[in-house]
């Protein structure tokens, strides 16, 4: 359709009447558009201006305008479920899967690129186009699947958030306290939108740069003058009696040419089941179905003239360029996790970490680990510990503070991204504070039940299983973004080509793969056969509904004699706005 009109002189209005044809009956509309005078968003309705450039040239002017989304985004990939996956894999495996970390970062950017398209080319973000495409019961369900997805991330903020205060407070605020305390600071920070969008994108920033400080102070600067690499279990002299460690002093120092074959060699010598299940976690703990949903309507935040063809591509390479910065930030700092305990603590016993944290200036946290010569397991709480079990009181509270910028950046991304799927697939309005109410509910009650009759063991475990269950949803967002950005109709000259369609149809069946080897070994683990029916019933009505949007998906790439009813749609395409409705945004 738009490919014979290369110069795509109005891409909007072309867009209303080519995606009319097709549709045999009115009645298969997907039902009524917004009305013009209704804002497009709750959040961000903040359009930034773009500066024009004297030539065609890159213009770090007009990147500079552009960046903010990718930033805002990349916050997913260093919640606290991540940071706990990385020092997992590098407890576990060492350096051995650095390289996985790398190619789950390359996935992610690839399938935030869809992301990119759909909204800078549509005007609309996925939450919307899945409202006018899907029916209504397959449009519910996925409403709910991603509803789920984002409380299950809320979940783990709020653990994280609740960890990093009982650590910066030595155990004096309990868990639950800190569960508590999260209901406030998060109603704090979702009111700095009022100060306007860039400042909202500058105070995300810092959070970023806070992590990358805090836990890049664990990794001895790359390139240092000292040759000879400290050792694994080594720590600064006196540490062991509690002497105080400058902050300057930096702690631990992986040997770079391990780090950078275990980035770039993807070989795994001797690993096994326990590693092979680290691998998979790595790749649902950094791509997460929300953050799709969020970053197609992040982008729609600049003023873009989508009538011109030669803006929309302006917009989609600088978005996409700022993107590969933001998410080359977060993988440094995935990388700085990993590859601390990959280098300190691979394969350490409990009883010889025990020793350590009783001859250290934190030995009130002995206890944590039992007298045996079983591998110490880590997660975000014991990770801190044995920081400053072997290295200071300062590194504890150090990787406390990181975790806790963690937590409250990704509570906040994760509460705009409900937003906008709400208003999407609902078409429904919220205020901040019911929307905040609404998932953060969900999130705390659950984890102030286990917070206040568990101990920390039960709430870290929750993690693991948080970053089991973003897996296992990401089809839902990764199958609707890769169908509507390889309609024609709906893309124009920007649908996805032949290259990225294989590219990301390898992509989901990798996903897919994923997740049948989480059920395969999941299923084995059940003691009690009484499960075995209800989850076999929810496994099944899984199968059934990534069926369905595989099947809507095919039709988007070219299978339309699998196109039954209002599923023709997906061949053809429908109106996104009446005539006279459609805007610049």
């Amino acid at each position: 359709m738009a490919g014979s009109d290369p110069t795509m002189a109005s891409l909007e209005p072309g867009l209303d009447g080519s995606l009319n044809r097709g549709q045999a009956d009115s009645g298969d509309a997907p039902g009524p558009p917004q009305p013009p005078g209704r804002p497009a968003q709750t959040y961000l309705d903040e359009l930034i201006g773009i500066p024009k450039g004297s030539g065609p040239g890159f213009s770090l002017r007009k990147l500079w305008a552009f960046t903010g989304p990718g930033f805002l985004m990349s916050i997913a990939y260093l919640d606290p479920g991540n940071v706990e996956s990385d020092l997992q894999c590098g407890a576990v495996a060492g350096f051995k899967l650095l390289w996985v970390l790398l190619w789950a970062t390359v996935l992610g950017l690839l399938c935030q690129r869809l992301a990119i398209r759909l909204g800078v080319v549509t005007g609309k973000d996925l939450g919307e186009i899945c409202y006018l495409y899907y029916p209504k019961v397959p449009r519910v369900l996925l409403w709910l699947t991603i509803e789920v997805a984002i409380i299950g991330s809320d979940m783990q903020e709020v653990i994280g958030t609740a960890i990093a205060f009982s650590l910066l407070s030595a155990g004096r605020i309990p868990l639950w306290g800190g569960v508590l305390i999260t209901i406030v600071d998060t109603l704090f920070f979702l009111f700095l939108d009022k100060y306007g969008l860039r400042k909202l994108e500058a105070f995300f920033g810092l959070l970023i740069t806070i992590m990358a400080l805090t836990f890049g102070y664990e990794v001895k600067a790359w390139g240092g003058a000292q040759d000879t690499p400290i050792p694994a279990w080594c720590c600064r002299a006196g540490a062991a009696h509690g002497a105080p460690t400058p902050p300057q002093y930096v702690v631990v120092r992986p040997a770079q040419l391990e780090v950078l074959r275990g980035i770039f060699l993807p070989y795994c010598p001797g690993c096994g089941r326990e590693e092979l299940l680290q691998a998979v976690g790595i790749v649902g703990a950094i791509i997460m179905p929300h953050n799709i949903f969020l970053h197609s309507s992040l982008v729609k935040t600049r003023a873009i003239d989508r009538s011109k063809k030669e803006e929309v591509q302006e917009a989609n390479a600088y978005f996409l360029t700022e993107s590969c910065l933001a998410l080359f930030v977060s993988f440094l700092i995935n990388l700085f996790v990993m590859a601390v305990f990959g280098e300190a603590f691979y394969r350490q016993r409990n009883e010889d970490v025990h020793a350590k944290c009783l001859n250290s200036s934190v030995s009130r946290y002995a206890g944590i680990f039992p007298v045996n010569n079983a591998t110490v397991s880590v997660d975000i709480y014991q990770g801190g510990v044995i920081l400053g079990c072997y290295f200071g009181t300062a590194a504890l509270y150090i990787w406390a503070v990181g975790i806790l910028a963690a937590g409250q950046s990704s509570t906040m991304t994760g509460t705009y991204a409900g937003q906008f799927v709400m208003e999407g697939f609902l078409q429904l309005r919220w205020s901040r504070f019911a929307r905040v109410l609404f998932t953060r509910s969900f999130a705390i009650l659950p984890t102030l039940f286990v917070a206040a009759f568990r101990d920390v063991s039960q709430l870290t475990g929750m993690n693991d299983l948080l970053n089991v269950l973003q897996s296992l949803l990401l089809p839902f967002a990764v199958l609707p973004v890769l169908t509507f950005t390889s309609l024609r109709p709906l893309m124009h000259d920007f649908a996805n080509g032949l290259p990225g369609k294989v590219l990301m149809t390898l992509i989901a069946g990798l996903v897919c793969a994923i997740n049948a080897y989480f059920v395969a070994a999941f299923l084995p683990t059940l003691r009690s056969p009484a499960f075995l029916v209800p989850l076999g019933l929810l496994l099944a009505a899984y199968v059934a509904f990534v069926a369905y949007l595989l099947w809507t998906c095919s039709i988007a790439h070219g299978a339309r004699s699998l196109a039954r009813g209002r599923h023709g749609r997906f061949g053809f395409g429908v109106a996104l706005d009446p005539p006279g409705v459609a805007g610049s945004r």
